[in-house]
């Protein structure tokens, strides 16, 4: 484990490994967000589940589960390096005044962050090849401006590649779940790890976001576990065949 990721299991070549971008909401003690404490629970500050989900799947063999060990709120991993949202200075309304930081501060962040996180990931992948890669978060039932709720269970992104997306979207439809493709967003949109570390290299990966109630207690933690596993293995298989 670093500053910037903590790496769950034992990586396998021909393995599945976990890819989890928001999966902490830790700040570092000499980083003042100057935000409520309260925040810090909440979505924009970490993905609801996913820290959990991804180290139960990594207590089978052949799955690993890399995650980021800071907040996405002092450094936001599924960002291009180049955009300001990296360092975010609001977050869906609210504001975050210690990202109000100069050029060397929001260099510092990347130098610390953002750049170890991302350099340890493309190292274990050439390391250590895939058959799949699953990017896991969670989505918030319903947007903070509204009141309607989101009727997806589980969402399933990608940009380009959609190869295992097309096999896992009937297989959670199987099990009786509300399946959104490219929904509650697209992720033609929200892709950057996947673009990187997926797309660019030919690596197959399956984008999955599953809704934050789902996954906000032990028991949905281990359903969604045993569930994605289960099924990230057929994909893994189906796309080597």
């Amino acid at each position: 484990m670093s500053e910037a990721f903590r790496l769950i299991g034992t990586p396998r070549f021909g393995g599945i490994l976990v890819v989890s971008d928001h999966a902490s909401n830790r700040v570092p003690d000499d980083i003042d967000l100057g935000i409520a404490p309260e925040l810090l629970g909440q979505h924009i500050a970490v993905d609801i589940g996913v820290a959990e989900v991804g180290a139960a799947m990594a207590q089978r063999a052949g799955v690993a589960a890399f995650q980021g060990n800071v907040s996405r709120l002092v450094c936001d991993f599924n960002r291009d390096e180049h955009v300001p949202t990296v360092v975010p200075i609001a977050s869906d309304g609210h504001a975050i005044p210690g990202n109000a930081i100069d050029h060397a501060g929001h260099e510092a962040r990347l130098a610390r962050f953002y750049r170890p996180y991302h350099d340890a990931l493309a190292d274990l992948l050439d390391r250590m090849p895939q058959a799949l890669i699953l990017s896991l978060h969670s989505f918030t039932p319903h947007l903070a401006s509204s009141d309607v709720p989101r009727p997806w269970q589980v969402g399933v992104l990608y940009n380009e590649d959609d190869r295992a997306a097309r096999i896992a979207i009937p297989l959670l439809q199987a099990e009786g779940l509300v399946v959104g493709d490219q929904q509650p967003y697209s992720g033609k949109l929200l892709n950057a790890t996947m673009n990187r570390h997926a797309e660019a290299e030919g690596r197959p990966y399956l984008g999955i976001e599953v809704r934050q109630d789902q996954i906000a207690d032990p028991a949905g933690q281990t359903r969604w576990a045993e569930l994605l596993a289960r099924i990230a293995n057929v994909v893994a298989v189906e796309i080597e065949a």
